[in-house]
């Protein structure tokens, strides 16, 4: 389902589902961040629904709150960042010991040809979210670094993610996660 004419990365709040048709495979990102098999094929087969706030605090710092659920398979998490692009460290559920910033950025700030590219308006912005792994913690070595945004797909206007992904022996995966926005959904 398209995002509300209104939606733009200057608030990205919503309940969305991700697209599996139209998303890209995370099977070999998941991989190499250490996620065993048994727990990559429930992610495979299961529904990914979030549900974002987006929102100015006391302070007038932008903040961006997701719950993550997975259904089947109960797997779920909490991201509550700071587009402060200050670093922050997390013993995530899935991922293990994590370090990520975020941040608001212009198109012309992005590095990466794919990450820059396809989206439907660059009047906002962007927000960026860098993560990688806590190697001394984790023992595992990778850099997820993602642009989010609005992009039109099939003639739909589509809040999606395109990801540069660095494994631990240098491997680079670009891909898109695409979702669709839903009013509400049972989990």
């Amino acid at each position: 389902m398209a995002v509300p004419a209104e939606f733009t990365t200057l608030d990205i709040s919503g309940k969305f589902v991700m697209n599996k048709s139209l998303s890209d495979s995370t099977e070999e990102i998941l991989r190499l961040q250490g996620i065993g098999w048994f727990k990559r094929k429930i992610i495979a087969n299961g529904t990914l629904y979030l549900s974002i706030k987006h929102y100015k605090d006391d302070n007038g710092i932008e903040r961006i709150d997701i719950d993550q659920t997975l259904s089947p398979g109960g797997m779920g998490s909490r991201e509550e960042r700071i587009l402060d692009w200050s670093e922050r460290s997390k013993d995530d559920s899935l991922f293990g010991a994590v370090i990520g910033r975020s941040r608001r950025l212009r198109v012309e700030d992005i590095d990466d040809d794919y990450l820059k590219t396809g989206w439907d308006s660059t009047e906002h912005g962007f927000i960026q979210s860098y993560v990688s792994s806590d190697t001394p913690k984790s023992g595992n070595s990778w850099i997820a670094n993602q642009i989010w945004g609005v992009e039109v797909i099939d003639s739909v206007r589509r809040y999606v993610r395109h990801v540069f992904f660095t494994g631990p022996q240098g491997e680079e995966i670009r891909g898109r996660l695409v979702y669709d926005y839903s009013e509400c959904f049972l989990i």
